[in-house]
């Protein structure tokens, strides 16, 4: 993990990518965001950069690749496993078989999406600052 390094976000809603960029620019987050509308455009980018991510912010419902099934892909591949980057889903679905499933991988959180935008602000800043502050495997390995 980069404190420096984008964040990833993977959204099929249009309207949800620009809350969450709208959000990301009000609390003045310096890193880079990038979107990708399925978990195959990430998956596709993640096995190809040299950067190294701050933050993955995964939708669960999508078209191509679902969150579960890009997250399972990540969870088998030793290259994208050791990058060790974050891995939060953010989904308007939440029902309890769901987010049983998505921890069976190794995600690092599930939150259902907020739906008034102060309250999904409070929701972004907690998961930002959460990273911000703790320790994790690829923070001795890069440059802060």
């Amino acid at each position: 993990m980069s404190l420096k390094g984008p964040i990833i976000s993977i959204e099929d809603d249009e309207d949800d990518q620009f809350l969450l960029k709208s959000v990301l620019e009000e609390m003045n987050i310096p890193n880079q965001i990038r979107f990708f509308e399925n978990g195959l455009e990430a998956l596709k980018y993640l096995e190809e950069t040299k950067e190294q991510p701050f933050l993955i912010l995964c939708d669960i419902n999508m078209p191509v690749m679902n969150g579960l099934e890009l997250r399972q892909y990540i969870d088998g591949n030793e290259y994208l496993r050791k990058k060790a980057i974050p891995f939060v889903f953010l989904s308007t679905s939440g029902n309890a078989a769901l987010v049983e499933t998505a921890y069976e991988s190794t995600i690092q959180g599930f939150y259902k999406k907020e739906s008034g935008f102060s309250e999904f602000r409070k929701q972004i800043e907690l998961i930002i600052e959460y990273w911000k502050a703790c320790l994790h495997p690829n923070h001795f390995k890069s440059s802060n």
